[in-house]
């Protein structure tokens, strides 16, 4: 294994459905440009290991970094979008992740730390130099992390937007945060 992992955590670009229409959309065609514009970007420090949440979205985000390195995404249930909470319908998604992102991990409870703690430990036990194409909770999560701070949404990740953080001595460190965006949820 590397000494110390260099994680480039992608944003997924941007979906065919919202949040609260659809339960796993894939990439519309804004997506797919944005997730070729990335693949252009990161082909060149490849072929790297490459992971994707279960999540379309994210597996079509990876899809080119797949085919030029030829390699396959593993698929890791960790780093996929945050769970709703029990009982809450599809169309209310929005506005219970709405106010959730404006709180911390803790204000959320148990359920939403050990999602948190997760993501975090499937990003640190990494061995290797990886692209995780991922959620724009998930990646705030690593974020949070990284720099021990409890809030849901540090940064306003853009889709397809990449964020680098190096894992030493099981710890995330950031190293940059992603380009940021006005858009929040789709």
């Amino acid at each position: 294994p590397a000494e110390m992992p260099r994680l480039y955590l992608v944003r997924h670009g941007r979906a065919a459905a919202g949040w609260n229409t659809d339960p796993d959309p894939g990439l519309d065609a804004v997506g797919r440009h944005q997730a070729a514009a990335m693949t252009a970007r990161l082909a060149p420090l490849g072929p790297l290991e490459l992971v994707s949440s279960p999540l379309l979205r994210c597996q079509e985000t990876a899809s080119g970094l797949a085919q030029a390195w030829g390699v396959s995404a593993r698929i890791e249930p960790a780093v996929a979008e945050i769970p709703s909470p029990e009982g809450v319908a599809m169309a209310d998604r929005v506005e219970w992740l709405r106010l959730a992102m404006a709180g911390s991990w803790a204000a959320l409870g148990p359920r939403y730390t050990e999602f948190r703690d997760g993501v975090a430990a499937a990003l640190a036990a990494l061995p290797h130099d990886t692209v995780v194409t991922s959620h724009f909770i998930a990646i705030n999560a690593a974020i949070g992390v990284a720099t021990g701070d409890d809030r849901l949404v540090i940064r306003s990740l853009d889709n397809c937007s990449v964020t680098v953080i190096d894992v030493l001595h099981g710890a995330l460190h950031l190293v940059e945060g992603g380009h940021e965006a006005d858009t929040l949820i789709r």
